[in-house]
């Protein structure tokens, strides 16, 4: 993934409840966040689902309008103050010109893709508990970068349920 950030000759600053990308829009830009955290969401009948998060260390990245070149359904929103280093397509594909890049992109976008899938699962588990478990178990960090309100959003349940889980 170093490799990938390096590339970057650009950083934005997005101030908390900014939006770094708004339904849409086309955005083939892939994201390092340095700093801060930022949600990606889809508003359905004005009812905000959140799908990610991306927070310091994470490469966050509109996929589909990505892959496309065309609009996507996703917003992406920062939670707080977010500093993110900012990596082109073109870049990329310059990038992947060069020998044994292909391996390393493709593991970075196999990454991603397993991780859509544990999100599908976490989803389409019925228990609250096993979903908040699961969820800690493969991303403890979010827990002290993300508001409690934010990942039971995520994880579909109230924030009092996941206020008693974290207790119990």
């Amino acid at each position: 993934m170093k490799e990938i950030v390096e590339l970057s000759d650009k950083t934005i600053t997005i101030d908390r409840n900014e939006f770094l990308k708004v339904k849409g829009s086309i955005d083939t830009n892939v994201y390092y966040v340095e700093s801060g955290s930022l949600r990606v969401l889809v508003l359905d009948d004005y009812e905000e689902q959140i799908v990610r998060f991306g927070y310091k260390e994470n490469l966050i990245v509109s996929l589909d309008s990505f892959l496309t070149g065309k609009p996507s359904n996703f917003y992406i929103q920062a939670i707080k103050k977010t500093v993110v280093k900012v990596v082109t397509k073109e870049q990329i594909n310059m990038f992947l010109e060069k020998e044994n890049n292909q391996n390393l992109w493709t593991e970075i976008l196999e990454n991603l893709v397993v991780q859509q899938m544990e999100r599908e699962i976490d989803i389409l588990t019925n228990s609250p508990k096993q979903r908040y478990e699961r969820v800690l178990k493969r991303s403890p960090q979010l827990f002290q970068e993300i508001p409690n309100r934010h990942i039971a959003n995520y994880l579909r349940m109230s924030a009092e349920t996941l206020s008693r889980l974290k207790k119990s």
